[in-house]
């Protein structure tokens, strides 16, 4: 496929291609915002929004009850920086390590009723911010929005599949602007 040409496009391209762009740095900016602002919230209660991303995981079972290893996996985290947070997580005691009663090597993830009140709390905190971060819209438009990420979290999902790299559409997207 020939490089494409940034100045041989229609001009209804280049608006689209504008359009785009635009909303790629307002995805990264409301992000990276809302992460600023959770952390300024989260921070009196000792305990940061990557800390809390993973007590969230660990209550999607019951009190948790993960591996360390299953946890990683369920989160995509690496399980060495999973483990510095579990670390600190238990210190704060928010977490606690227990003996797997079925393998005497791994440890199980539980909740400690510490970490399930701060979580009560950060929920609190979480609608309270969700509502001033949302607030303006409608139902409807919050329905809409959140279906329209969801289907741009599709793509990127399918993007990032091992057989994505292979498509021959994969490969010429990013190729050089050059003219040759």
């Amino acid at each position: 496929m020939p490089a494409v040409n940034k100045h041989c496009q229609p001009q209804a391209q280049q608006q689209i291609n504008k359009q785009r762009l635009k909303i790629g740095f307002l995805i990264h900016d409301v992000s990276r915002l809302r992460r600023t602002i959770y952390d300024q919230y989260l921070k009196p209660l000792g305990i940061t929004r990557s800390q809390w991303w993973v007590l969230v995981n660990l209550s999607r079972r019951n009190r948790g009850d993960y591996t360390q290893v299953e946890l990683a996996r369920q989160m995509d985290l690496g399980k060495v920086t999973l483990g510095g947070l579990i670390d600190r997580l238990e210190e704060a005691g928010f977490v606690s390590r227990v003996a797997d009663a079925r393998d005497r090597r791994s440890k199980r993830l539980l909740i400690s009723p510490k970490g399930a009140d701060v979580m009560q709390q950060i929920e609190a905190i979480s609608a309270k911010l969700n509502g001033e971060i949302l607030k303006n819209m409608t139902p409807e438009q919050e329905a809409q929005l959140a279906e329209l990420l969801s289907a741009m979290k599709r793509n990127l999902l399918e993007m990032e599949s091992p057989t994505a790299s292979t498509r021959p559409e994969a490969t010429s997207t990013f190729t050089s602007t050059k003219a040759e």
